[in-house]
């Protein structure tokens, strides 16, 4: 009588033992597949910051051929060509992108970017007017900014541009970009401050640098600003104030900047040698 009862509680070891090894395989392979979420999470994420452009389009090409519907690929895909300057392969990955249900605003944002990256001004305004007001976020100013510039709206422009400045913990970019929009509005007095604010935030800028020295010899002023700059810089601001100085009529300054600008470069300055001849009527 008791053969029955211990052939019973056998069996339920038995399945209980079975199942206890079938539990502790789904546990592995949940946590293998965990695992393996976070190294292509942090691949993806790798290969966006810091790997080469290309080697980022075709890591995530391969990726969404395994998993086409995949949101969060397709981004990458998009933001990847952006990266290596194939901005009319980009745009249909990203209207992809946004047309997907798991999209949010600041994919449309990255749209907007896209467009304005391809001159198409009109569809980055118009993608931009779909996303609500209610949506703040640093990229999305700074694409209405350079929208209001392109339109001339300048008061706007000014709005944006500030508040995008407010936005960021890097916002030399921003002053660099609002700085260069009121040279081309003729105000290089008021340009000036704003490239200093940018060089303030990133001193190794060297396009607010040169953009500085364009704003002081708006104002015929061409002395170099007091900022960190090499030998080479050096002689290639004052290369650039020489040039806005025979354009301003000032030819004599030029002739002199130029020639400071020669004997600074560290090498020979093709350029600034080459304008040297040209006002001296091609001689030498």
């Amino acid at each position: 009588m008791r053969h029955p009862i211990l052939f019973a509680l056998l069996a339920g070891s038995v399945f209980a033992l079975a199942a206890c090894q079938d539990s502790s395989k789904a546990s592995v392979s949940r946590a293998i597949d965990s695992v393996t979420a976070i190294d292509n999470q942090n691949m993806a994420e790798l290969m966006l910051v810091a790997g080469d452009p290309e080697e980022a389009v075709n890591y995530f090409a391969a990726q969404l051929e395994r998993n086409p519907d995949s949101v969060s690929l397709q981004r990458g895909l998009a933001r990847s060509l952006v990266r290596a300057g194939r901005v009319s392969e980009a745009l249909p990955v990203w209207r992809k992108v946004v047309a997907h249900p798991d999209s949010d605003n600041d994919d449309r944002v990255m749209l907007a970017d896209t467009y304005i990256r391809a001159n198409n001004w009109a569809e980055a305004e118009a993608t931009l007017n779909q996303i609500p007001p209610t949506h703040e976020s640093f990229d999305r100013y700074r694409l209405e900014a350079m929208i209001a510039d392109s339109k001339q709206q300048w008061a706007r422009a000014d709005h944006f541009y500030e508040t995008a400045a407010g936005l960021t913990t890097r916002p030399s970019g921003v002053y660099n970009n609002w700085g260069f929009s009121k040279l081309t509005r003729g105000k290089p007095r008021e340009a000036e401050p704003l490239f200093m604010q940018a060089l303030q935030h990133d001193p190794n800028l060297f396009t607010a640098k040169n953009n500085l020295a364009l704003a002081r010899a708006g104002q015929g002023n061409y002395s170099l600003p007091l900022v960190q700059m090499t030998q080479e810089e050096r002689a290639v601001l004052l290369y650039t104030m020489a040039i806005a100085a025979v354009r301003k009529g000032d030819t004599t300054i030029g002739r002199t900047l130029l020639a400071e600008a020669i004997d600074t470069h560290p090498q020979h300055y093709e350029e600034a040698v080459r304008a040297m001849r040209a006002l001296d009527g091609g001689r030498g």
